[in-house]
């Protein structure tokens, strides 16, 4: 969900904000990516994903040197899932960029017409189709023979679910007529809403648990191991595009969908070709009108350039074509009441409160719950009091507008406040664990010394939801990844006092584990036997006669388990770090800790070490002012000038003629620091209160940051959390590190530090990040006397005249090539 927290302009945002909230959109979009995706299960709204991706985009375009490697901007959906084969896929499965207004709909007209210098009269056909709301899938098919199928995963490799796609009527396994030797056939499986809804019937009427929606069924649908289960679910396709071919039938678009119904695939009756935007988009329009009667779920309405040539020329750009977008439809509105307000407590320990709503069905969804994000959210107001933007000053008893864009969780759109009952107060969000009863402090901003919107339980790990979700995180995919221990057994186990804290599970015993599996299982057959029961007297029909239950030996499955655990004793650090759960610190940073720090104890000393250097309050005051955030060239010059003149009688910082500040710099820094001597006695102060190295070398990491950097700190603060790694290594769980050893790859720049700078012409920042690190460099954001290497190009200022000034080697884009052995391209 988007972070209430981010209320200042991408205008306004310091260098250091900047980065930071980088570092958190990076984060949540993955995690999001990853639940759509790989689970089909989301957890956001497309309109709240949209927007974390918009914000992402803003930033990034104003600071392009801050672009993380794993900026979502570049990557598409998520890896595929381990449980399933990998299916590399010859040309990528890219993603669409999104419109969300006619306007947006013209700049992508006008953009087509720039980039091919194509004038306002020169005719430039587009074809419009219902984007469908789906899983999308890519078919191979070699002499006209279906060989592979695969979904989309990240792009570049998918799930091999071959087997599963040949059980779908809509899916030829031979293609009709004469089709091109190598073809490969790209669409969307989905299920109609009528079959969705029988589906859900017999399911309800089984007791099993009911899909959210369509999409989610769909998706799960075809992702199941078993290909008997994609047989029993009444699953179809449509085909729109295709992937790698040894020849094409058409040169259009309009025309190779043609094909493809030739060839015996479905294809969308509503896909047309115009020539002007004005009949583009009143065909949106005439599709958003008839949605709710198309019988399956759409989300928006796919333009794509119709010449084939014309596609050949735009190109791609990221993780999208240039000659494509997607008009994504407006959200569906309806208004309920609230009921309840209720606190519920993650992983990481923060206070998440959920609205109980009166039911309602917005498009086709009935809505009985929704997250109100966080208090400031509720209350509308930030902790001193002031308005934020999107805050809704939400009571128990409000008529609310509910709004849903095809998703599973919907958003509070506002309060009727004119139907706001006598004596309604606002919600008194909890000072303290609503599950332990421990204090839940907000979390203070480590720069601008202000609350946080979260609020957290403090008791960390000894908080029963803390730990029950904490132990859910630890043995996830992406941390310890423990075959067999899965969410639901591991509650059973945490319920029954077998395990309390991570290092627990590797203290489990044989007959204690199979005795739970026997419970569990009977409990469910008992569960499941009761729910019949109930459906034959519902029927008028007697109960039926069961003989004696035979016991499954368990034994078996508790070995495998025991073993799954044993073997995963000694796991990677960066996948250990992860596992710990600590607070914004994802995958990304987890890896980038451990190419710092060799083992855990390492790590422990590093963030002890850190603790120590970490910058004092006089510092964090200087960098939290406008334009003097960390790296800024503002700061550098300003501890230059202090540094060199600070003696000088009568030295004024704002009127020094190398600084070049502007009017709100000098302000900010009278208002913050006084006038004459006492600015500069006040500078001199900060100055000294800047950071450690130890603290610098991993807060100046750019996939860490200062934020995670905390957050390490402050879990390694906290004895109890030294004492949960301390068990764990107790019972004997060790790590092991390639990512440290990196550096000794054998390249001409293997173990030397690397800074870029200027605007690159012959590669991206990430693609020269990523090139350096995998020859064993690492890349740094600023100059300093450990520098071995400046690599600048055009427009190249400040980092490049502190490399002349240190001596420090310069080369430009092609002496870089040069020297690792590379050619550009």
């Amino acid at each position: 969900m988007p972070d209430m927290s981010r209320e200042t302009a991408v205008e306004a945002l310091s260098r250091e904000q900047a980065e930071a909230e980088l570092a958190a959109l990076a984060g949540e979009i993955a995690a999001a990516d990853e639940r759509y995706y790989a689970d089909d299960a989301p957890e956001i709204t497309d309109a709240q994903y949209d927007e974390l991706r918009r914000r992402n985009t803003a930033i990034e375009e104003r600071f392009p040197d801050l672009v993380r490697p794993d900026t979502p901007s570049k990557r598409v959906g998520t890896a595929p899932a381990a449980k399933f084969g990998k299916i590399r896929h010859a040309l990528p499965m890219l993603s669409l960029d999104n419109a969300f207004s006619d306007e947006d709909v013209a700049d992508f007209a006008r953009r087509v017409r720039r980039f091919l210098k194509l004038g306002d009269d020169a005719p430039l056909a587009i074809t419009a189709e219902p984007k469908i709301d789906g899983l999308s899938l890519s078919l191979r098919y070699e002499g006209g023979k279906l060989v592979s199928a695969a979904t989309r995963g990240d792009g570049s490799v998918g799930e091999d679910v071959t087997q599963n796609a040949l059980t779908l009527d809509d899916i030829p396994r031979r293609l009709k007529g004469e089709a091109p030797d190598i073809f490969e056939v790209r669409g969307e499986v989905y299920m109609s809403h009528a079959d969705f809804a029988a589906l859900n019937a017999r399911r309800e009427a089984e007791g099993l648990a009911l899909f959210a929606n369509p999409r989610n069924a769909a998706a799960g649908s075809l992702r199941q191991l078993d290909p008997a289960v994609t047989r029993s679910r009444p699953l179809r396709f449509f085909a729109y595009a295709w992937g790698e071919a040894s020849a094409l039938p058409a040169s259009t678009q309009m025309e190779m969908v043609a094909a493809l119904g030739r060839f015996g695939f479905p294809i969308n009756e509503r896909m047309k070709r115009f020539t002007g935007i004005a009949e583009l988009i009143a065909h949106y329009h005439a599709i958003e009108e008839a949605r709710a009667s198309l019988g399956y779920d759409i989300d928006g309405v796919v333009y794509k350039v119709d010449d084939l040539g014309l596609q050949e020329r735009l190109g791609f750009v990221s993780r999208s074509p240039r000659w494509a977008i997607a008009h994504k439809f407006t959200a569906e509105k309806a208004t309920t009441v609230v009921e309840a307000i209720d606190i519920n407590v993650g992983r990481t320990g923060k206070l998440a409160p959920l609205a109980r709503l009166r039911p309602v069905t917005v498009g086709g969804v009935v809505v009985s719950n929704v997250t109100l994000h966080n208090e400031d959210y509720i209350a509308g107001r930030d902790a001193s009091g002031e308005p934020i933007r999107g805050g809704r000053d939400i009571r128990i008893g409000d008529a609310v507008v509910i709004q849903r864009a095809g998703d599973v969780i919907p958003q509070v759109l506002d309060v009727v406040e004119e139907k706001r009952p006598a004596g309604a107060v606002p919600f008194a969000f909890p000072d303290h664990c609503p599950i332990c009863g421990s204090k839940a402090a907000r979390e203070i901003n480590a720069r601008t010394g202000r609350p946080d919107s979260v609020r957290r339980c403090t008791a960390g790990l000894t908080c029963p939801a803390q730990g029950r979700e904490g132990l859910k995180h630890f043995v996830s995919r992406a941390a310890f990844d423990i075959d067999g221990l899965g969410d639901r057994l591991i509650e059973a186990m945490f319920d029954e006092g077998m395990v309390h804290q991570p290092a627990d599970i590797f203290k489990l015993s044989l007959g204690p584990v199979k005795a739970l599996m026997e419970q569990r299982a009977l409990a469910m057959r008992l569960e499941r036997e009761a729910a019949e029961d109930a459906e034959l007297a519902a029927s008028g029909k007697e109960a039926r006669k069961r003989g004696d239950r035979k016991t499954y030996d368990y034994s078996k499955a508790a070995q495998n388990l025991l073993a799954a655990i044993e073997a995963k004793k000694t796991v990677d650090l960066n996948r250990f770090v992860f596992a710990l759960g600590i607070p914004h610190i994802g995958e990304t940073s987890a890896k980038a800790l451990a190419r710092h720090f060799e083992d855990v104890r390492a790590l422990i000393d590093g963030a002890a070490a850190a603790a120590k250097a970490r910058p004092g309050e006089a510092w964090d005051r200087l960098t939290a002012l406008r334009g003097f955030g960390e790296g800024s060239k503002a700061l550098e010059g300003l501890v230059a000038a202090v540094e060199e003149k600070g003696e000088t009688p009568d030295f004024d910082p704002t009127q020094h003629a190398g600084l070049r500040l502007n009017a709100p710099q000098r302000v900010a820094l009278r208002e913050s620091f006084g006038a004459g001597s006492a600015m500069v006695e006040g500078l001199r102060t900060a100055i000294g209160a800047r950071a450690g190295e130890a603290y610098r070398a991993i807060a100046a990491d750019s996939d860490i940051g200062p934020v995670a950097a905390h957050s390490l700190i402050g879990f390694f603060d906290e004895a109890h959390n030294r004492e949960a790694v301390q068990a764990l290594l107790d019972a004997g769980v060790s790590t092991e590190n390639p990512l440290f050893h990196r550096a000794e790859v054998a390249s001409p720049v293997a173990g030397k530090t690397v800074v870029f700078t200027g605007s690159l012409e012959k590669m991206t920042r990430d693609e020269a990040k990523g090139m350096a690190e995998a020859l064993g460099a690492r890349v740094a954001g600023s100059v300093s006397a450990k520098t071995d290497l400046v690599v600048a190009g055009p427009g190249a200022g400040s980092k490049l005249s502190k490399a002349a000034e240190l001596g420090i080697e310069v080369l430009d884009e092609d002496g870089w090539f040069e020297r690792i052995g590379r050619t550009p391209g």
